[in-house]
């Protein structure tokens, strides 16, 4: 798991970097200022957590059941919320309309409120925290 996770972990830091500089070049043209600030909301949020990933999993008094929770958690939410972002804040270029379910991005961002909080909780409950 640690393996796999990892290198998901990397390939969404190359994607965040990857989407910072297609939203630079080739979005900055496409989109009204409001909806090219939300796509990079969308791409903080993404290095945001791909740094908060990475943190988790070098925390040597964590399980590796509590890792993974925070992994699935984050991965979701990552779809979830900056997924989201990415696609409402593009309609005008992609012709994708998801704003029937644009609901999702609040529910993207409680489950990264909520990965936050588990490790919070099992670092508190541990007791090998000084």
């Amino acid at each position: 798991m640690k393996k796999t996770a990892l290198g998901v972990i990397a390939l969404l830091g190359a994607a965040a970097v990857v989407l910072g500089a297609f939203a630079s070049h080739g979005l900055k043209e496409s989109l009204e200022p409001e909806q090219l600030n939300s796509f990079q909301t969308g791409i903080r949020y993404q290095f945001y957590h791909v740094f908060f990933l990475f943190v988790v999993y070098l925390l040597p008094g964590l399980s590796e059941k509590t890792k993974s929770l925070i992994y699935h958690l984050v991965l979701v939410g990552l779809l979830l919320f900056s997924g989201s972002i990415y696609l409402l804040s593009t309609k005008a270029v992609t012709g994708i309309d998801i704003s029937a379910v644009g609901w999702i991005t609040p529910i993207g961002g409680l489950l990264l409120i909520i990965a936050w909080f588990v490790l919070a909780f099992r670092y508190f409950a541990s007791k090998s925290h000084s």
